[in-house]
Parts: C-alpha cells; sequence; structure tokens
C-alpha cells in the first residue's frame, strides 16, 4: 500500500439533519476555523445537499463543497454529472461528485431495490466521466444508459470519488474514481484494510484518500465519548461494519443494536457502545486524545479525515481549535 502522505484539511461534513439557520452557522463556524472544504451528505427526507452546496459557495467564496454520496438508484448518473456540472459554471473548480449506493434504510423506505450492485455502480462511474470530460457519450449498460448525448456545458474539470466499504466496490474506486471515501465509525485497522482494496490493481496517480471521522472534543473524556456513542450505535449496527469491527478487535452485538433501535430504545444502544470501541472507531476525548487519533487516521493512508458528527457550531470550533493547536 501507499506511504501515508501529508494531510489534507481539515474539512468537515454534514448530514442534512440541521434546519438551515443552523447550517448557515455551522458553515461559518468551520470557515473561522480555518475549514476550506465541507462535505455535503445526501440523506433521503433531509435537506438537499446540491442546494446546499451553492448557497454555501455564495456566501462563502473560497469554499469548496463535495456531494456525498450521490445514489445512481434515486439520481440518474445523468442528472447527478448535470448538476456538477451546472455548480462548476458558476463557482469554477469548487465542487466535486461523490458517488455511492446508498443508505440502505433509506432505499428501503422508497422501495428502492439494489442487487448486485457493482454493475449500475460501474456503468455510473463511466457514464459521469465520459461527460465531464466533454465526450458524447454512447452506453448501453444493464441498469443505465446514455446514448449519443453529451454536457451542453462542455468539459468540466470535476474530482469524481466512490464512497465504498466492501472489496470490490473498494476496488473500483480504485479503478474507475479519482478518490474513494470510507465509511464514518471505521477503525484505524480498518483503513489499512480497504485503502489495501482500494489499490489492489496499482496506485492511480493523484488518488484521493477520504475518511469520515466521527469527532468530538471536551475536557472532560466522559462528555466527548458520549457525544459520537449514538452515531456510533446507529452506524456500526450495518452488517457491512462486522470486518471493520472484527479488524479492531471490538466486540459489539450488533443484532442487539439493532433490536433497540427497532424498539424506540436508543438509550439501550447507547449503553451497547462501550468506552473501548469510542477509541478504535472514532477521534473523540481531550484535545490531545483528538489530535493521537487523528494522527492515527492519517498515518494509517488517509489524505483527508473529514470531520463528522459534531451538532452545533460550538461543537465545531472547538474541535477545530484542538486540530490547529500547537503540538
Amino acid at each position: 500500500m501507499p506511504k501515508p502522505r501529508n494531510p489534507i484539511g481539515p474539512s468537515v461534513s454534514f448530514d442534512g439533519r440541521e434546519p438551515v439557520e443552523a447550517v448557515l452557522a455551522k458553515a461559518q463556524a468551520a470557515v473561522e476555523g480555518g475549514v476550506d472544504s465541507i462535505w455535503l451528505a445526501c440523506h433521503l427526507f433531509q435537506r438537499d445537499p446540491i442546494v446546499t452546496a451553492s448557497v454555501l459557495m455564495d456566501r462563502h467564496p473560497h469554499l469548496k463543497i463535495t456531494l456525498v454520496a450521490i445514489s445512481p438508484y434515486l439520481v440518474h448518473p445523468v442528472h447527478a454529472a448535470m448538476a456538477a456540472a451546472t455548480i462548476d459554471e458558476f463557482f469554477p473548480d469548487r465542487i466535486s461528485l461523490c458517488l455511492g449506493v446508498g443508505a440502505p434504510a433509506d432505499l428501503v423506505d422508497v422501495g428502492v431495490e439494489t442487487p448486485a450492485p457493482l454493475g449500475p455502480m460501474r456503468e455510473s462511474l463511466q457514464i459521469c466521466r465520459a461527460l465531464f470530460a466533454g465526450e458524447t457519450v454512447h452506453q448501453e449498460g444493464k441498469r443505465f444508459k446514455a446514448l449519443d448525448r453529451a454536457l451542453s456545458s462542455g468539459r468540466r474539470d470535476i474530482p469524481l470519488l466512490l464512497a465504498a466499504s466492501g472489496p470490490k466496490m473498494l476496488q473500483l474506486a480504485g479503478t474507475h474514481a479519482d478518490g474513494v471515501l470510507l465509511s464514518a465509525g471505521a477503525s484505524v485497522e480498518f483503513v489499512r484494510w480497504s485503502l489495501s482494496q482500494v489499490f489492489a490493481h496499482g496506485t492511480p496517480e493523484n488518488f484521493q484518500r477520504n475518511g469520515l471521522v466521527y469527532a468530538a472534543v471536551a475536557d472532560d473524556r466522559k462528555t466527548a465519548f458520549d457525544r459520537v456513542r449514538r452515531v456510533l450505535a446507529t452506524t456500526l449496527r450495518g452488517k457491512h461494519h462486522r470486518h471493520n469491527l472484527e479488524l479492531a478487535g471490538s466486540r459489539l452485538d450488533q443484532a442487539a443494536v439493532n433490536d433497540a433501535f427497532n424498539a424506540d430504545n436508543a438509550d439501550t444502544a447507547d449503553r451497547l457502545i462501550s468506552d473501548e470501541i469510542i477509541e478504535r472507531h472514532a477521534a473523540a476525548g481531550s484535545p490531545e486524545m483528538f489530535r493521537a487519533r487523528n494522527a492515527a487516521y492519517h498515518a494509517a493512508g488517509l489524505d483527508n479525515a473529514v470531520l463528522a458528527s459534531m451538532r452545533t457550531p460550538e461543537q465545531i470550533a472547538i474541535v477545530l481549535a484542538a486540530l490547529n493547536a500547537p503540538a
């Protein structure tokens, strides 16, 4: 696997669940803390990241935005490319597009099935890449087609990323995308393993190695840990995190966590997330603990640890202050 490189950033992620006033306040806190890149998640029934990206770019002229992770099962890859290309016309060289299968629960809630997603994701990446290259695309895939059409905006230099967790999807990122986005809740060990899969067929030049990292900082360790406990319970209960947990040596009864959420008993789910799991799957604790953990993620191979799960402008400010503090 390639050696670690100098970190990029800092950058933060928003999940679209906050009211717009809160998003604007969080973005302001991020910019004041030195952030030049915000990653906007796409979750069904929440705020739309494409609209939000346009607003934030207009307010903050230096800010770069990544749309995460746009699912071709919900937005045709041509339309996803159109959206990114249009933003790039208004705000040149400041938008990136990250594709992903989508959150399983979201897809279930709108009756969308995703059997054998590898092929459709490959087709989607090929369509977007060709359109961004200014080509007239002729692709007759099993799932997606684009027949002899090109973007009217012409060639756009837009980075194309893939959100991935399984070995085949990670390898697809390495061969068909400009970068990868690893799931939040990943352990350092899982980051190393994931990147070994990404580069299984060689190391693409200038490939971006990004990972979402749950972050929380407080003078009191318990306060910081409690801020990420619920979001870790929500994330790590997924079956696709089983290998992540095993590699880290983390013991978590995923079925029990799911049962707790299904019974609307989030407090029980919280209790199943031990402090040891938080230590292994997040960057949380005192400023010193946070910096050490963030450094460990970079040492594992990430160029960019995208800081996530900060719910307020104050939490963003505290995390960024800890990150930027002199060693």
